[in-house]
Formats: C-alpha cells, sequence, structure tokens
C-alpha cells in the first residue's frame, strides 16, 4: 500500500453544510433557551410588584400572585400619603445636582490622568484605584463628619440641605477610571492636529475628546443617575426633616405599629423605579456600545 492510499484512509472526512447548519441551529437554540430563562427569572420579581401594587391589603399578605381586582386607587393613596410630590421633587432635585458635579469633575479628572503628563500621575491614579476596594459602610461615619464640620464654617449649612445630598457624590473613582481608559485610546495624532491648528489641552478635549466618548458618558451618566436616585441610608443620616429627603425615604411612611401595607410599598416602589426604568430604556443602545466598544482597556 502506498503512501497515498494511506493518507486517505487516515483523513477524516470533512462534515457537511447541512451537519454544520443544524450544530449551529441547535446551539443558537440553546443560547436562546439559556437567556430565556435569565429574563424570566429577572422579570418574575418586577412582575410580581406590580401585581402586588393592585391588590388590596388582605390579597397582599397572602400568596396569590395576581388580584382578583385591580386597584389603581393605590398609587393615588400612596403618592399622598408618602408625600411623593416633594419627595419626587427633591430627588429630581439632587439627582441633577449630583449628575452635573459628578460629570465636571470625573471628565476633567479622567483627561488629566490620561492626556497630561506631570509629576506622579501614575502614582496618584494607582491611590485613587486603591480607594474602590474601602467599602462604602466604612466612609459613611468620617463623610458625615466632615459634612457636619464643613457645614459649620462655611456660610450655609450642609446638615439637612442639600450640600450634604450631592457635594459627597461628585467624585466617583470609577467614572474617573473609566472616561479615563476611553480617553486613553484617543489617537495622538488628533492632539497634535489641534496643537497645529493652535488649540490646546481644553479645545481638544471639548472638540475630539467629548464627541467621540459619547457612549461611556452615557453610562457614567445612568449609573450615577441611579446611585444617586436609589440613595437611601446617606440620605437619612444627614436629614432629619423632609424639606430634603429624597424619594426613596418616603417608601419608609409605609410602615406602622400595625405593620408594612406592602399594596401601598409596591404602589410605590414602582413609582420610584419608573424614571430608571425610563432613563435605561432610551439609553440601552448607548450603554452596550460602551461596554462593547471600550473594553476596559488602558
Amino acid at each position: 500500500m502506498d503512501k497515498k492510499s494511506v493518507f486517505q484512509q487516515r483523513r477524516k472526512p470533512l462534515p457537511s453544510a447541512g451537519s454544520l447548519k443544524w450544530v449551529l441551529t441547535v446551539r443558537k437554540a440553546v443560547v436562546y433557551i439559556f437567556l430565556s430563562i435569565g429574563a424570566f427569572v429577572s422579570l418574575v420579581p418586577f412582575v410580581w410588584m406590580i401585581a402586588t401594587s393592585l391588590k388590596s391589603l388582605g390579597e397582599a399578605l397572602t400568596s396569590r400572585f395576581f388580584p382578583t381586582e385591580l386597584h389603581f386607587e393605590n398609587y393615588v393613596i400612596a403618592w399622598e400619603r408618602a408625600l411623593f410630590s416633594r419627595y419626587f421633587t427633591n430627588s429630581v432635585v439632587i439627582t441633577l445636582i449630583t449628575l452635573a458635579g459628578s460629570l465636571l469633575f470625573s471628565i476633567f479628572a479622567a483627561y488629566a490622568f490620561a492626556r497630561i503628563e506631570f509629576p506622579g500621575r501614575d502614582a496618584i491614579f494607582a491611590l485613587l484605584l486603591s480607594t474602590m476596594m474601602i467599602p462604602a459602610m466604612v466612609t459613611i461615619i468620617p463623610n458625615f463628619l466632615t459634612v457636619t464640620w464643613l457645614g459649620r464654617i462655611g456660610p450655609i449649612p450642609w446638615i439637612n440641605n442639600w450640600p450634604a445630598l450631592t457635594i459627597p457624590f461628585m467624585g466617583s473613582v470609577f467614572n474617573v477610571f473609566m472616561l479615563r481608559q476611553f480617553f486613553a485610546q484617543v489617537p495622538d495624532e488628533l492632539y497634535d492636529a489641534t496643537r497645529i491648528d493652535g488649540g490646546g489641552h481644553l479645545r481638544f478635549l471639548l472638540q475630539i475628546v467629548l464627541p467621540l466618548s459619547k457612549a461611556p458618558i452615557m453610562v457614567i451618566t445612568v449609573l450615577s443617575f441611579i446611585g444617586s436616585w436609589n440613595a437611601l441610608a446617606w440620605p437619612i443620616l444627614v436629614t432629619s426633616t423632609p424639606e430634603w429627603r429624597p424619594i426613596s425615604v418616603g417608601l419608609m411612611n409605609f410602615v406602622s405599629e400595625a405593620g408594612q401595607e406592602f399594596h401601598l410599598t409596591m404602589a410605590g416602589a414602582f413609582i420610584t423605579i419608573i424614571p430608571i426604568v425610563l432613563i435605561y430604556f432610551f439609553t440601552q443602545k448607548q450603554f452596550t456600545e460602551s461596554i462593547a466598544r471600550s473594553g476596559l482597556k488602558g
């Protein structure tokens, strides 16, 4: 037997186009099945919250999943009893101030770490990143003492006022890190072209870097919005009156000596998350695009 015949016997036949198509179809079906199961598991608590918000108090205390009669008046009662009109306005103001400050400081700090050479830049950035390993609960007492002291020496009090609810959250290490990683990927040739045209760092940032960084900026905007909107422990600590308390604190008004009114609590919770759902619905394309494109590469 010659070498050619031996090679032909040992060579495995290539799979046909029909079998490859069948394998890809099965693989895609398995992926869709797992994704469908994950989506179902994620949606069940959300659907249960909406269903409970439409129940009576008696049905809310039972194990029945869907209500026998829809009580849309629960939303009106929740809005009026929990002073949601005041708390909702407070949350909007607090969130907008926090977003403005967070974007301003994060963008300029990230650009400095990514594009400007100065002594100790890498060491300072590494020290900044190391603070992400500190649990948030550990920093509550130091932050409280700081805002109390600043309120005493400043022109306006910080406790029971908007500065204590906004300024401590304007410096986000994660936002600086994410933007810095994206800014560092902008080609140096674009900066050289800006310098030739007579511009500097500020012009390069405003006209070149920011338009190319819409996706990551949208991501940190959404994350900062969610964090500020859902804040609960810190607002309770630095406020004692409803004047500046956010909407998340209003949900505590449904807990009384007789117990928790679950139907009104779920109605209030649904009202609370509506802005978050709308924000993510209109920005999900930019959100996923940023994660896919940036990859958090240095």
